[in-house]
Formats: C-alpha cells, structure tokens, sequence
C-alpha cells in the first residue's frame, strides 16, 4: 500500500514541475502586449544632438501614441547654455504631438527636459539637447569704386567766357585841367605876337633892302658915287 503511493506521487511531481517550466519560458518567450507597454519619443524638430542656425520659432515633440491634453498634463523646459529659458508661452498637446513656442537669441548647447502623461494614464520624462549655431561675423568688404562712363551728351553745359569790356579811360585831373586852361590863352597870344614881331622885322628888312638897291641903281645911273652926307634920294 505504501509503495503504490510513492509511485503515484512521483510522476504528479514531474507534472508539476514540466508545467512550471513552461509557464516560466512562456513568459520569457512571448512578448508583452501592447495595450501593456508604456509610450515613448521616437522624434524631436529640432532633433537630438542636432545643429541648427539661431533659435527656432518652436519645439515639437513626437510620441509613439497620444498623450494627454489635460491643462498642466504636460511640462517642457528649454534653456541655454546659461540656464536662460527660451519659452514663449505653455505647451500643447494634439494626438501624439506636443508642440512648444520658443523665442529669444542664444548659441551653443540647448537643454531640453519634458514630461509628459501617456495613453495609459502612467507619466513619462525624458531629456536631450541640440545646438544652435553662432551668428556668423560679418566681414568688412570693400565697395568698388564706380568706374566712370563716357556720355555722348555733355553733362554740363559749357561755360561762356564774358564779352571783354573797355575800360573806362581816367578823366585827366580837375587840377591839371584847369591849369592847361590858364596856360593856354599866354601860349596862343606868344604865338602870334611872336608871328606879327618876325612879319614886322621880315618888312621892314625888306624895304632898307630895296631902298639900297634903288640908290646903287641911281647911282650908276648918275655915273657918279653920292656924297656920304647926302640924303638919299626920296623914292619915287
């Protein structure tokens, strides 16, 4: 009686212990559904460990299924490299996407932190970051300097020279006038006393000579010399 116990509990045992092998290797084996698991990011605008030029307009992040819409459900933090935050405004939420604004100037290395509540009701929070570009500096370039187009037309028209103007001659001074009018009269009255004296002087020569040749012709007419005392003879 005791020996045909111990032969029926062994193989329940064995039985036991194959069915717990297996429900262990089904666990391990087959993966957990869906419904289960827990919803994640799987993509950013800007990405992680991305470099962009200048701070972007907003932040959108992608999430495997749709999170909650609840006001305060979900949180973004963006900061740069100072810890200067670069919200604009509170997030929102659409389906899967949560979208955040930004705004503000920075450089170098943005820190993104966010939180966020999943389809089934459990949070889920995550981090990354991304790079914004310096500026780039701007260079002095040198203008070129316009080269100058030969025009068919003048551009100005040309200059005409004035017409030159006599100048005027100096009216001779009130002095020196008035003393060639006082000398003038004396000049003009010398003159022609001077002329009357050399026609007085030109007639009375004239006449002693033709009162000598009359008495030289008388003379030899008479044949004879006349006395140094004698008058001559009147003339005729």
């Amino acid at each position: 009686m005791m020996s045909q116990g111990i032969h029926t509990a062994l193989p329940a045992r064995v039985l036991a212990l194959v069915a717990a092998l297996l429900t262990a290797f089904a666990l391990l084996v087959v993966p957990a559904s869906p419904a289960h698991a827990h919803d994640e990011l799987i993509g950013s605008n800007p990405s992680a460990d991305s470099t962009v030029e200048g701070v972007p307009a907003q932040l959108t992040l992608t999430f495997s299924g749709a999170i909650a819409t609840d006001a305060g459900a979900s949180e973004v933090a963006v900061t740069d490299a100072s810890g200067t935050s670069l919200l604009d405004g509170a997030p929102t939420a659409q389906d899967n996407v949560l979208t955040q604004p930004l705004a503000g100037e920075a450089s170098g290395e943005i820190t993104v932190l966010w939180k966020v509540v999943s389809s089934d009701g459990h949070p889920i929070s995550g981090e990354f970051a991304f790079t914004v570009a310096p500026a780039p500096t701007p260079t002095d370039t040198a203008t070129p300097t316009p080269t100058p187009t030969e025009s068919t037309e003048p551009t100005t028209e040309p200059t005409q020279e004035p017409a030159p103007t006599a100048s005027p001659t100096a009216a001779p001074d009130a002095d020196e006038a008035s003393t060639f009018g006082d000398v003038w009269p004396w000049v003009v009255g010398g003159l022609l006393l001077a002329a009357l004296g050399g026609a007085v002087i030109y007639l009375l020569t004239s006449r002693a000579r033709r009162e000598k040749e009359l008495a030289e012709s008388r003379e030899r007419a008479l044949g004879g010399a006349p006395e140094p005392d004698s008058d001559p003879p009147a003339e005729r």
